[in-house]
């Protein structure tokens, strides 16, 4: 019937509106139908155990939900669920008679403005990434909780589909050194659980198991009216979609990094934790991007049968070991350190620190976002006061003191650390120092340099851009460069001056880094 009606659909005189013309995008689960203006997808009558479309009632009940649940994401995409009546030789659409199929109508978009698409011509960047951040914190921050009662998201059931997953694979692997990695990566995940254990039950008791999106990578998303959306998010599956938030976040980092795409994914990774805050669970991290990888690996031996010919097979395992090598990479001891900026407002410091988070994986902590995380924005009538308000000396005591806590946890979950701030006061660098210290990670000052005329004009650009954090005005800053305390001799040896308006002195830095760190 199937075929019969998809076949059929493909007559312009069924449609209320303009036909283009017919192009059918068919999936393991579904056929979508594009006729230019709008797209009609419609669900197949396949039962796969994860997923089951075999009556006509789910199938309606999935449209809906699919509707309703990708609507959170994107306006005026999603638009209705449509009744398909009469035969399936000659098919009705929303007509007055007893429904035989449904669809799903959309908004028609170019595929060629799938971020995938994008990427692949080599034009993704960083607008799209910086977009696709905000879209997802805002999305993850909203989005509903788990009710403390349900399964979903405790300990037990975040285990249970990585080991199931080994247990898939082990029985279509033949090659003796395969076998080998995949003890060696079943190992690691085992013993990253036990560790972990704890901080996946603190997770579910304190609200991180929300309603997320459950797909999100590259081909689920796109340029639609000039912004980034996320879309085609599991509707079918419950533990697919209530999940930790780390688990939407990881599967679109790994999907990142295997398109060789390192720089985007870590700026996409820091983009978001500043706009969430959510840096006690960045430890999860390595473990939801290895088994999203290792989920990759056995989707593409599950593609081979007894029918396979040697040269699929052979391009199978390529892929396969591909993903495993991936999934390896993620169990690697991290080099770690802890880097501060130290200069006026406006000299260049979270370029340098940025940076520091796209060559070398480093997350940013920014003063000016941590602060108004802390007591919110600075009242109008404190603008351009240093000691004033969110500035007061007690306030920025406060947020120095938060920094370091959050520097603390990020290097416990495994990775480098950069802190934008001015760190103009001998106490403030003491204390990043001591952090350093107690985790045992080497400690850089970056003393951040830039002629007048050039901090001028980075100040008036940024207070052009009102997504920028910073109040800093130019009373403040000349106010900063006359009360700022010398570095001494005990720091000056950890620092290393930084010509911000300068390339190669930001080459230079990331060079010595990774000389010190050849982990990196």
């Amino acid at each position: 019937m199937s075929q019969a009606l998809i076949a059929a659909l493909q007559n312009p005189a069924l449609y209320a509106h303009p036909v283009e013309g017919f192009q059918v995008i068919e999936t393991h689960i579904s056929w979508v139908l594009l006729t230019g203006p709008f797209a009609y997808k419609i669900k197949k009558p396949v039962n796969f155990g994860f997923l089951d479309f075999t009556t006509l009632e789910a199938r309606k009940h999935f449209c809906e939900e699919e509707v309703r649940l990708n609507q959170r994401l994107t306006q005026n995409l999603y638009l209705d669920v449509i009744a398909i009546g009469g035969r399936p030789e000659a098919p009705m659409l929303n007509a007055d008679v007893a429904p035989i199929e449904y669809a799903i109508r959309m908004k028609q978009f170019p595929q060629s403005d799938l971020l995938s698409a994008v990427q692949a011509r080599g034009e993704l960047g960083n607008a799209q990434i910086d977009q696709l951040a905000g879209s997802i914190a805002h999305f993850h921050l909203a989005a509903p909780k788990v009710p403390a009662d349900n399964p979903l998201g405790s300990p037990e059931n975040v285990r249970a589909p990585v080991t199931q997953n080994f247990e898939q694979i082990r029985p279509l692997l033949r090659d003796a050194a395969d076998l080998t990695q995949l003890d060696a990566l079943q190992a690691w995940a085992d013993s990253s659980f036990e560790r972990l254990e704890g901080l996946f039950a603190q997770r579910k008791a304190e609200g991180f198991i929300r309603e997320c999106h459950g797909d999100i990578h590259l081909g689920n998303a796109a340029v639609v009216d000039g912004q980034v959306v996320l879309f085609d998010c599991i509707e079918f599956n419950e533990p697919f979609r209530l999940t930790d938030t780390y688990a939407d976040v990881g599967f679109l980092v790994m999907d990142l990094e295997d398109r060789g795409l390192k720089c985007l994914a870590r700026r996409f990774l820091s983009g978001y934790l500043e706009l969430t805050g959510d840096y006690q669970g960045l430890e999860l991290l390595n473990y939801y991007k290895a088994y999203r990888a290792m989920v990759r690996a056995k989707v593409t031996l599950f593609g081979l049968t007894e029918q396979s010919t040697p040269v699929e097979r052979a391009a199978a395992l390529r892929q396969y070991r591909r993903y495993a090598s991936l999934a390896e990479s993620y169990s690697a001891i991290p080099s770690r350190f802890l880097a501060i900026t130290h200069g006026v407002s406006a000299v260049g410091k979270s370029h340098v620190a940025l940076r520091l988070v796209e060559a070398l994986g480093a997350i940013r902590l920014r003063s000016d976002v941590e602060r108004k995380r802390l007591f919110g924005t600075q009242q109008s009538t404190d603008k351009g006061h240093l000691d004033a308000g969110i500035y007061h000396p007690d306030a920025s005591l406060a947020t120095y003191q938060h920094l370091h806590r959050l520097a603390d946890t990020v290097l416990h979950a495994g990775f480098p650390v950069v802190i934008d701030a001015t760190y103009l006061k001998q106490a403030q660098r003491r204390g990043a120092a001591q952090v350093a210290e107690e985790t045992g990670v080497p400690f850089l000052i970056l003393d951040c340099q830039a002629p007048e005329a050039v901090i001028a004009g980075w100040l008036e650009q940024r207070q052009q851009e009102a997504r920028d954090p910073s109040d800093a005005t130019l009373e403040v800053i000349k106010t900063q460069q006359t009360t700022r305390e010398p570095l001494d001799a005990e720091h000056q040896a950890h620092s290393k001056r930084v010509d911000t308006h300068d390339a190669a002195s930001l080459d230079s830095l990331v060079a010595r880094i990774r000389d010190r760190l050849p982990g990196l």
